[in-house]
């Protein structure tokens, strides 16, 4: 192979001969400089090691790490820089399939708002406000300009409109039970444990559920204590102890949205959701307000069985129905 001038490798390569005196410089190829020739020579062993620094570059490996890699002999360092390197890939792929999730639904709520003639401002929809908060925008690489920690809480706060069902509880007779003081829920909890109990309810009603609900708010006595009453759907004619209320529940439309405990920060996703982030529906709210969280209720699923086998804590898997109350728009 004749010798090649810094013109000549330029051209073949697609490489600038700026780049080729950075590499130069860099250490990485030898050209030869002959006397009386004011040109630079690249020999078939330059040629050679340009190649092979064109291929890395084209796998995104840095110049440092390249010019490590030319002089291993051994290919351990190799080894160890391409698997760093492809667990650096692996996780930028993940970045940018989180993003597209993103933009997805971002496409999809905008669409869903178009089509139902909803005129949308970006500039005052709080839930685009509080996703585009959360990410860090960064001048630097895509590694950089967004953490798979930002993405997870974008993805969370943006999943969860999905998440949120529309439900109809139907008119029932319930047990109820109610407590100011220290720990409501807790004293509540003991007491409707033992009630089921005690009374096999589970055996007599297997499809009987329980409710919660705070009565009053914290924030509502001066004392600064407040309540927390449950429910649970019984028989109509079923005997309660004299401590419980029998109540008629009429039921209704509520909008829910499954947590598990104790992710009751949630509520403020689902309020948001009955409020702005939906088309056909808005909030029910009783007129009691704060006195019975205005009408919304926790139902802790499965804890009925959970109770009757003996192991009440959390119930099942500790998962909550989050149900607000709801009406269609006029």
């Amino acid at each position: 192979m004749e010798n090649l001038t810094i013109s000549q490798v330029s051209k073949i390569y697609d490489v600038t001969p700026r780049m080729l005196r950075h590499y130069e410089k860099l250490g990485l190829i030898q050209p030869m400089h002959k006397e009386d020739y004011a040109y630079r020579l690249y020999d078939e062993n330059a040629v050679r090691r340009l190649q092979q620094i064109i291929i890395l570059r084209k796998l995104c490996i840095p110049l440092k790490q390249i010019g490590i890699i030319l002089q291993d002999e051994t290919f351990t360092k190799t080894l160890q820089i391409m698997r760093d390197k492809l667990a650096e890939l692996d996780e930028e792929i993940a970045i940018l399939d989180r993003v597209r999730h993103i933009l997805r639904m971002f496409v999809e709520r905008l669409d869903d708002n178009i089509r139902g003639n909803v005129r949308i401002n970006l500039l005052e929809d709080r839930v685009l406000i509080e996703v585009a908060n959360m990410l860090t925008l960064s001048k630097s690489n895509l590694k950089g300009a967004y953490s798979m920690n930002e993405l997870d809480k974008v993805n969370e706060k943006l999943a969860w409109g999905e998440n949120v069902r529309i439900v109809l509880l139907p008119p029932c007779t319930v047990a109820s039970y109610h407590y100011i003081g220290e720990n409501p829920e807790e004293k509540v909890g003991e007491a409707m444990s033992d009630f089921i109990q005690k009374s096999k309810l589970y055996e007599i009603k297997p499809d009987a559920r329980l409710f919660g609900f705070n009565h009053p708010n914290p924030g509502m006595r001066e004392d600064g204590k407040y309540g927390y009453e449950d429910w649970v759907t019984i028989p109509e004619d079923m005997e309660i102890p004299p401590e419980f209320t029998k109540k008629h529940f009429e039921g209704g439309l509520f909008a829910a949205l499954t947590i598990t405990f104790p992710e009751f920060h949630h509520w403020g996703d689902l309020v948001c959701w009955a409020q702005e982030g939906n088309e056909r529906f808005e909030p029910n709210y009783s007129e009691l307000g704060d006195e019975i969280m205005g009408g919304c209720l926790e139902e802790h699923l499965n804890w009925v069985y959970a109770a009757h086998m003996g192991w009440p804590e959390n119930g099942i898997d500790g998962q909550i129905d989050l149900l607000l109350p709801i009406k269609q728009k006029r």
